[in-house]
């Protein structure tokens, strides 16, 4: 269904809002802090804004469809277009990116790492918010592609600028390790152009288009976007950037790197390698759920190994991604499903535990866990808040982390058609037993930085509790993780149709 041309403009809206605000920003003498952060939270406001309208003139009975179309020309020397629409694939991974956001600018506010430079700080964030809205909603593949390498300069310089002692090293590998497995993918996109039908990068044809490409080939293809994607979500053994990167980052780089960064990568599998080499997908599908069980357990044991608070919530995004990855192997709508829930459950969870995370970064002025302790009588609101969100990392019922394991777990017990049925139910296995583990490293972490008393090193400490601006940004992250943790048909109403085309599409190549 393609939307009449008084809607289709929202979109574009909502994704360029965002760098408008970066270049009215770059006009304005950096002593101006305060107008810098108003000009910043009204962009990023506005842009949130357009995603409500989008919100409410969606066609929720139509989500399998794209919608809001716009299809413009390019680059015409290449046969590439500006093409971007929304469906119910798209829909939740493009407003959490929107909501994401403002919300971390509101935390900026009397947050701006050191150094203080608030119009650099902010206009990167504002950069980065237009590469990551466009990657959701890109549907030419030099497009996508183009947005999706827009996020990594802005995150490269907040973790190198304003992260931590070690930034310089973190920022490097993050880039290094992105730009390799970016070069591999759109390696991908041309041998896909080249060999498919019609020459075209539109996503919307290239299923049918690709269907010719011989299935040597196309395997070789769609390991190129395995690495491209697997490194950005990052599945193991390429997660070794995201440890260093999270503990370095300043709090909000590392709050939008969990929350949406990371998606890119997941969501890339669902909306471009899985239907566009769905035969391809069936022969690497063991080997992604293999790695995403490997992820789960050994970024659980890596859990358990962390003396700092962050690097530990870092290590468990590697455990949880793996659960998003072994819903994805599947290659069922029920496993596409559990992975779309799972990403938006894991930016949210992660998210507020990243926050909270720099805010005792803040009081204390350490993460490592032996020098914190009695947080919940020195701040008792923060303790708290760090309970409620260790609760939903961990996957207890009723909130919105078990919905993203809960039902990924399931899935592997029948995958799609044609897929090693035993292979899966052990990865199901193993996926279940790493659950146990994610209680035992969180409730660890919670005992030893919140329970007894404050140590000696801050006895005599006033230490502040929850702060207005820390009220502002975490409170939607905290109803959300409890709404789709009541009714998660909330957000698989969305998905569904959109989940249920693609398992269709890899069904009808595979035979099932």
């Amino acid at each position: 269904m393609e939307a009449t041309g008084s809607n289709a403009w929202l979109i574009s809206l909502a994704v360029f809002l965002p760098l408008l605000g970066a270049l009215v920003m770059m006009a304005i003498p950096k002593e101006e802090e305060d107008l810098h952060k108003l000009i910043a939270l009204a962009s990023s406001l506005a842009a949130l804004i357009a995603g409500v309208f989008i919100l409410a003139r969606f066609d929720y009975d139509n989500a399998g469809t794209l919608q809001f179309v716009v299809d413009k020309s390019w680059i015409d020397v290449i046969n590439s277009r500006y093409i971007i629409a929304l469906d119910g694939l798209s829909l939740p991974m493009f407003m959490l990116s929107l909501v994401v956001v403002p919300l971390c600018i509101i935390y900026s506010w009397d947050h701006i790492p050191e150094p203080g430079n608030a119009k650099a700080f902010l206009i990167l964030l504002l950069v980065l918010a237009t590469g990551m809205n466009g990657t959701f909603v890109a549907h030419d593949l030099i497009l996508f592609f183009v947005f999706f390498e827009v996020v990594l300069l802005p995150m490269y310089f907040l973790i190198g600028v304003w992260g931590g002692p070690e930034r310089k090293y973190a920022s490097l590998k993050f880039f290094l390790f992105t730009l390799f497995g970016s070069a591999l993918m759109i390696l991908s996109f041309l041998a896909l152009f080249f060999l498919s039908d019609v020459q075209t990068f539109d996503m919307r044809i290239l299923p049918e288009a690709a269907a010719g490409i011989h299935s040597t080939t196309a395997i070789w293809i769609f390991g190129g976007m395995f690495m491209g994607f697997g490194i950005k979500v990052p599945m193991f053994p390429f997660h070794t950037w995201l440890p260093d990167a999270h503990t370095q980052a300043p709090t909000v780089g590392s709050v939008i790197l969990a929350a949406v960064l990371l998606k890119l990568g997941t969501y890339g599998f669902i909306r471009i390698a899985i239907p566009i080499l769905p035969e391809a997908a069936a022969e690497w599908a063991p080997w992604i759920g293999l790695l995403a069980v490997i992820g789960i357990i050994y970024g659980a044991l890596g859990c358990l190994a962390q003396t700092d608070m962050k690097r530990l919530i870092a290590f468990s995004s590697v455990a949880h991604m793996g659960y998003v990855m072994l819903g994805i192997s599947t290659l069922t709508d029920f496993g596409m499903n559990a992975a779309v829930f799972g990403m938006v459950a894991h930016g949210l969870i992660t998210g507020m535990l990243f926050f909270i995370a720099g805010s005792v970064k803040e009081r204390y002025h350490t993460l490592e866990i032996s020098r914190l302790g009695g947080l919940l009588v020195s701040a008792p609101r923060l303790g708290w808040i760090l309970g409620f969100a260790s609760m939903a990392s961990l996957g207890l019922p009723g909130l919105a982390g078990f919905w993203g394991e809960f039902p990924a777990i399931l899935a592997a017990y029948q995958p799609a058609d044609g897929l090693p049925v035993e292979t899966f139910r052990t990865y199901m296995v193993i996926a279940a037993l790493g659950t146990v583990l994610a209680a035992g490293y969180l409730l660890w972490m919670y005992q030893r930085t919140s329970f007894g008393e404050p140590s000696e090193e801050w006895a005599d400490t006033e230490i502040d509790d929850v702060g207005t601006f820390e009220w502002i940004a975490w409170t939607p992250f905290l109803l959300a993780i409890v709404v789709f943790g009541v009714y998660p048909n909330l957000l698989f109403s969305v998905t569904d149709d959109a989940v249920v085309n693609i398992a269709d599409i890899v069904a009808k190549s595979t035979g099932g």
